[in-house]
């Protein structure tokens, strides 16, 4: 579940998916034979990630004055002439030729920038990864790029139009996974609720949910990604009705939660609709816990708009927040949309985070008492069922699946003693 001594050095930012195309990254660089390169797997959803990945490139520099420095992700995709005009880079690539093999053959000897238009890009090649380094829990992509247009998102643009990964290669990657000792697999792309529209038959994402843990009984837990309300389909309620592999904790792309403020973001969804979704998931899996994605100060929105939005961790009962202060993004819509203070984004992303903190923190006390199980990723620390951190007397071996019971809060955690 590492990499080889002899690999390059990966450093993702970023989401979920970067870091299952890292594995890709890592496995073609090492093949290439660029074990001397730090490769660095940008993200570009805010400007202050973009700034995090200048300020990564001149610190990765100044430690390693005689590396190539390769700079690839959706960042470099965006504005490759950027990057390479940083002197401490060395080769720019996208996110499309990042997954090529041959692109990293070509490395060796003068810098180059290799990035193509990834609109033009029509299929999304599978890829079979073996392992994922220092982690327990698998990434599986499902998919690739967004067909939809919010009018804050730059990420199409990084990523491309709506790709499927034809639902065979998901099962083979998953089999490959689990054969290598990885118990905890998690769907995930840009938009993974889109899952299928380009595809024959246009299957959903219920479907290969529902499917993949047929055909590979031997995966014991099964996550997915964050999920649009918007477009959850019919087969993905039943999945969490039907079938007790997949693990009941559900993160929603809501953004916001006032209708005004998510027109204006272009989402497909109203408050309504994240309350009947909540509803049916909770209905067809109780004991389900829901997080959500959050943005604070969005152009327009006034201390009511921001109010809906709060008021909703406690209406719809989520446990687990990411919330951001509201990013311009040069391209956006939303750029030139009357601006919010940019200290008054971070008071109420630092507001709508502390509610989160509080609903989490009773979340947890009501656990107290109850028979929970941990996946350990490394000594005695690991997650539940429910995405909750959690600390076992005793520890065990990276990758087990512990179940025990919960009999004490310590600060982040809940302390669970293993059943006899």
């Amino acid at each position: 579940m590492s990499a080889p001594a002899s690999a390059p050095e990966v450093i993702t930012m970023g989401c979920r998916l970067n870091t299952f195309e890292s594995e890709v990254i890592r496995d073609h660089a090492t093949q290439a034979g660029l074990h001397d390169a730090i490769i660095l797997n940008t993200c570009a959803v805010t400007a202050e990630a973009e700034r995090q990945a200048r300020q990564t490139i001149r610190q990765m520099r100044k430690r390693n004055p005689d590396k190539r420095i390769i700079v690839t992700g959706c960042a470099a995709q965006l504005d490759p002439a950027k990057f390479a005009a940083m002197p401490e880079v060395d080769d720019v690539i996208g996110n499309d030729e990042k997954m090529k093999a041959e692109t990293f053959a070509a490395l060796h000897g003068d810098a180059q920038i290799q990035v193509a238009d990834i609109m033009m890009v029509r299929d999304t090649a599978a890829h079979l990864v073996r392992g994922f380094d220092g982690r327990t829990r698998a990434f599986v992509q499902v998919q690739q790029g967004c067909d939809h247009r919010c009018t804050f998102c730059i990420i199409p643009f990084a990523r491309g139009n709506n790709r499927s990964v034809p639902l065979g290669a998901i099962v083979d990657q998953t089999r490959a996974l689990v054969s290598e000792g990885y118990r905890e697999v998690v769907l995930t792309g840009v938009d993974i609720c889109s899952y299928g529209s380009d595809l024959p038959g246009q299957p959903r994402l219920g479907d290969i949910v529902r499917r993949l843990l047929k055909q590979v009984p031997e995966l014991e837990r099964l996550r997915l990604s964050s999920l649009d309300p918007a477009a959850m389909d019919d087969g993905l309620f039943d999945a969490f009705r039907d079938e007790e592999r997949l693990m009941p904790h559900v993160h929603l792309s809501l953004q916001a939660m006032d209708d005004m403020v998510l027109k204006r973001m272009k989402r497909r969804h109203l408050r309504e609709d994240a309350f009947r979704v909540v509803e049916r998931i909770r209905a067809a899996r109780p004991g389900v816990v829901f997080g959500a994605d959050f943005i604070t100060g969005f152009p327009t929105e006034t201390e009511e708009m921001f109010e809906n939005t709060l008021s909703s961790v406690r209406d719809l009962g989520l446990t687990h927040l990411h919330v951001f202060p509201y990013s311009e993004r040069d391209g956006t819509p939303a750029a030139k949309m009357p601006a919010v203070d940019h200290a008054v984004r971070k008071d109420r992303a630092r507001r709508l985070r502390a509610a989160g903190d509080a609903a989490l923190e009773a979340y947890k006390s009501a656990m107290n008492g109850q028979n929970v199980r941990v996946l350990i990723e490394k000594g005695d620390h690991g997650l539940t069922d429910h995405y909750v951190a959690a600390s076992v007397e005793g520890g065990a071996a990276a990758g087990a699946i512990i179940e025990g019971r919960v009999i004490s809060i310590d600060g982040p955690k809940l302390m669970v003693r293993p059943a006899a």
